[in-house]
């Protein structure tokens, strides 16, 4: 089951041939889970995210294998979640123009069920680096226009191919929201 109400990450689930079962995690789930602490690597708070998502699904009574993802981007050390406006996206756009920054997903795996007792969950975190071609206002605000911004870490999708990014290192997977390598080796460890 996929914790999430992303339809980037059920489309790459759904491509890999997973029967899954589509399950968001409620919107308190996040906000419960709290803000970034001092000294908190953005790894650690993403996959903190993906198991809080992943135990509010679990207390909504779900049961089975519970997959939750939380992504960011982060230049110089600053993370840029989902913009919150029009004017939040143009800031987090402006700071990555012409820049190198890192996006991170947290992956947690989750068996429950009524009938066994509630095992860990198996948790990991995937990173990507990537470049963005310096960007002129009039693209920007040409961008903005579309809306492709909402709901997205950065402000911007790179499987939307509308703003220029290139895949320095790492999973294309991750930068969609879903490491599907990291998934899969989560998967065989059992």
């Amino acid at each position: 089951m996929l914790a999430s109400g992303s339809p980037r990450r059920a489309e790459l689930a759904r491509a890999e041939g997973w029967d899954l079962e589509i399950v968001p995690p409620p919107e308190a789930a996040e906000a419960e889970a709290g803000p970034r602490v001092a000294g908190e690597s953005l790894e650690a708070f993403v996959t903190r995210l993906a198991v809080a998502k992943a135990a509010a699904v679990a207390a909504a009574g779900a049961t089975g294998l519970i997959l939750a993802c939380d992504t960011l981007s982060e230049v110089d050390s600053l993370p840029l979640g989902k913009p919150t406006d029009e004017t939040d996206a143009r800031r987090m756009l402006e700071a990555l123009s012409g820049r190198h920054h890192r996006v991170v997903s947290g992956v947690c795996l989750w068996r429950v069920g009524q009938d066994q007792p509630r095992r860990e969950p198996r948790t990991g975190h995937a990173e990507s680096q990537l470049f963005m071609p310096p960007l002129d206002a009039a693209f920007i605000t040409k961008y903005l226009a579309t809306g492709l911004w909402r709901g997205k870490a950065g402000a911007c999708g790179f499987q939307d191919g509308q703003v220029p990014l290139e895949l320095v290192a790492g999973s294309p997977s991750n930068v969609v929201g879903l490491p599907l390598e990291l998934v899969r080796e989560l998967l065989a460890a059992g």
